[in-house]
């Protein structure tokens, strides 16, 4: 199992720079070839975004739900504010939003791609001398990185304004004092977390997606499979990362957290 996943590892790496190698050639050929990359924009983001709203704002309020009450009865009830932003901004909400990108887009793109090597076009590519890379993957692998990170930052704003809608159940203010006070919370590292969070959970999902996708042999009973190895795989390697990137968080900035 742990070779298994070294290796799955290395050859993620490897497929990583193969699909940067194909960036450039992608984006010079023009208007026409970005129609892929768009319409991946659009499912990953866009058709997403009614799923995402709900989720955020049930979070946003359950974090007030909860917290208000807690920390008003120790005294520290200013501490709601921070406690938003990490859980929100920096922690769950990337986590959230990629849980949400990879039971939508990861099984779409394992599917097809493995609709095409089953259908041989992936052969038929190759045959006129098309780089299958470059003209499927590299569209699908920049479209849902950048659409994981525009739905990171709605995932945010969604999830602030629902923890503002609950807690002018506890103690009614003006929305400008509540996010001013919000604002003063937020600091450039939770942004810049969040950030890196997104972009590094939206190459995961494309990567590991294509991956599995072209991994099939013949059989069209391997295409499900595929699509159900991709979305246990992104939420697997998302979680480590997630991890990973928290544990570097904190041990970057324990002294100021402190």
């Amino acid at each position: 199992m742990r070779i298994t996943a070294v290796s799955d590892l290395f050859y993620a790496l490897g497929f990583f720079t193969r699909l940067l190698g194909g960036v450039r050639h992608f984006m010079l050929r023009g208007r026409p070839f970005y129609k892929t990359l768009i319409l991946q924009v659009l499912f990953t983001f866009v058709d997403a975004l009614g799923i995402t709203a709900f989720l955020a704002i049930g979070i946003g309020a359950a974090v007030n739900v909860i917290g208000i009450p807690f920390l008003s009865n120790i005294g520290q009830s200013r501490m709601i504010y921070p406690l938003i932003i990490t859980i929100i901004t920096r922690e769950l909400g990337p986590l959230l939003a990629a849980f949400i990108v990879i039971a939508r887009s990861a099984t779409a793109i394992a599917t097809e791609m493995a609709g095409m090597v089953v259908s041989h076009e992936i052969e038929a590519y190759i045959s006129i001398g098309v780089d299958p890379i470059e003209q499927l993957g590299v569209p699908r692998f920049l479209g849902v990185t950048a659409a994981m990170f525009l739905l990171n930052i709605f995932f945010s704003l969604f999830g602030l304004a629902g923890s503002f809608a609950v807690a002018q159940l506890f103690n009614a203010m003006p929305a400008a004092v509540y996010f001013n006070n919000l604002l003063q919370s937020l600091t450039i590292h939770d942004l810049a977390f969040s950030v890196v969070k997104s972009l590094c959970f939206g190459m995961i999902i494309s990567i590991t997606a294509i991956i599995r996708g072209l991994s099939v042999d013949r059989a069209s009973t391997e295409i499900p499979v595929a699509g159900l190895q991709a979305v246990s795989k992104s939420f697997m390697w998302c979680i480590l990362s997630d991890i990973v990137l928290s544990a570097l968080y904190y041990a970057l900035f324990s002294f100021e957290l402190g």
